[in-house]
């Protein structure tokens, strides 16, 4: 077998399992990443999201049912395979139901897994490749934007996407790649601002043996794995400032050098690059490197918010709504007029992917052929309650990391930056957004 693009992230809390189909997977010429936990698999997709996750389902803390509801929040679409020693049928059901796209129990024959990965891996690549080729749109604005981007697909220039989140940046990233000349080659995302420094610089150019600590064997870096492709790097703008020089170099000298190494490597990819931030302040803020902006926004392009093309509404609702229908499995087949009305007139702040996430659940749930209003007014407030919640979550976290920070260096901004692997700049912003006076530590 000749296979070589499945990235596969194994997860299992059983060591031996854990390291035997690893192993396995990797003599079939899968790049696979493993980890003994779901909370780890949530962290390595927020790295780099591979194509298939395989876990186990009994494990400590969150499960691997859990694992996939956070995985269908965070990344739509992508197949997860649950292994377990204590599934039955009626569990079974239920997973593939739920979206789960399939279940193994164990123990299972190596072929039996191999087939299942396969098929999964095809199928995903089947609906990427048509996901790919068409952009739903009847937007005027949109269209203007696909205009621009088919002629600069033919290019080599590296293109800068800006739009909010969820407006479909990786969706436009992924159409410029497969309308150009690289086509052929690999599409390799990831999101520069969910890793620290000293780990996306080995995610970027890779490592040798030897170069730290847990480096226990040479490792090709994400410009060496798209080789030939294209680069994808969402969230651009969160970027640590130091690593912007050596992204910087790398792009002007289509070279890289492994951490630890000794020499240069060429490399030879397209980048595409992306930000929900707005990149001209995070410049006059010295959060982003000026010469590094001209290199990486040869073309850029900004995507509207699901807000101002509310024409497209119902044709990505009836998009999303045929896509869910089959993975589920389930005879839904339209939208009850007064339904249709309310997606077009909510307000959508998650923009694209929010949609998608609503129609889906309203399709997971539904009991008949046509959706009625009543189920999709409870997806809609479901969904924004959540991500009213997310946000909170996340703004009451970060306050009380850096509360931590700050009475643990005792109001040193300087330490307390270091320890938090952002520059000083980054670091007051921080505080300012949530109004928080260092000085009033340093007596802790």
């Amino acid at each position: 077998m000749t296979q070589t693009s499945g990235r596969i992230l194994v997860v299992d809390d059983d060591p031996n399992l854990l390291r035997v189909v690893s192993m396995r997977l990797q003599k079939e010429g899968y790049a696979v990443t493993s980890v003994d936990s779901a909370e780890k698999a949530l962290a390595q997709v927020a790295i780099s999201a591979p194509d298939l996750v395989l876990t186990d389902l009994k494990m400590g803390g969150m499960d691997g049912m859990a694992l996939f509801e956070a995985l269908a929040r965070q990344l739509p679409g992508l197949p997860v395979i649950i292994m377990t020693a204590h599934g039955t049928v009626p569990d079974a059901v239920t997973a593939t139901r739920r979206g789960v796209f399939g279940f193994l129990p164990k123990p299972f024959e190596s072929q039996q897994l191999l087939t299942e990965i396969e098929r999964a891996l095809r199928l995903t690549a089947a609906r990427d490749r048509d996901e790919a080729r068409e952009v739903i749109t009847r937007d005027p604005a949109m269209e203007a934007i696909l205009n621009e981007a088919r002629r600069v697909a033919a290019t080599d220039a590296s293109v800068l996407v800006l739009g909010q989140s969820g407006t479909g940046k990786e969706m436009l990233a992924r159409w410029i790649h497969r309308h150009g000349k690289r086509s052929g080659g690999p599409f390799v995302a990831v999101n520069c601002g969910a890793i620290p420094e000293q780990l996306l610089e080995s995610e970027l150019f890779g490592h040798v043996k030897g170069a730290f600590t847990g480096a226990v064997r040479d490792r090709r870096g994400l410009f060496q794995e798209a080789q030939g492709g294209t680069l994808f790097l969402d969230e651009i703008a969160e970027m640590p400032t130091p690593l912007q020089v050596k992204l910087l170099r790398a792009v002007q000298e289509r070279q890289v050098r492994p951490v630890g190494a000794d020499r240069d490597l060429p490399v030879d990819v397209r980048i595409v690059s992306a930000t929900n931030l707005d990149i001209d302040a995070q410049i006059q803020a010295g959060r982003f490197r000026e010469d590094l902006y001209y290199r990486l926004n040869v073309v850029s392009f900004k995507l509207p918010p699901l807000s101002e093309r509310r024409q497209d509404i119902p044709h990505l609702a009836n998009h999303f709504l045929r896509v869910h229908a089959e993975r589920y499995g389930k005879d839904v087949r339209a939208f009850a007029p007064e339904c249709l009305e309310m997606l077009m007139t909510a307000r959508w702040p998650g923009n694209v992917r929010q949609l998608s996430n609503v129609v889906e659940r309203l399709v997971a749930l539904a009991g008949e052929s046509l959706i009625p209003a009543a189920a999709a007014e409870r997806a809609i407030t479901r969904e924004e309650e959540t991500l009213s919640a997310l946000d909170d979550a996340k703004r009451e976290f970060e306050r009380e990391y850096l509360i931590r920070l700050l009475k643990q260096t005792r109001g040193n901004v300087t330490r307390a930056a270091k320890l938090a692997q952002r520059n000083r700049s980054e670091f007051y912003s921080l505080l300012h957004r949530h109004q928080l006076d260092p000085g009033l530590f340093k007596a802790t």
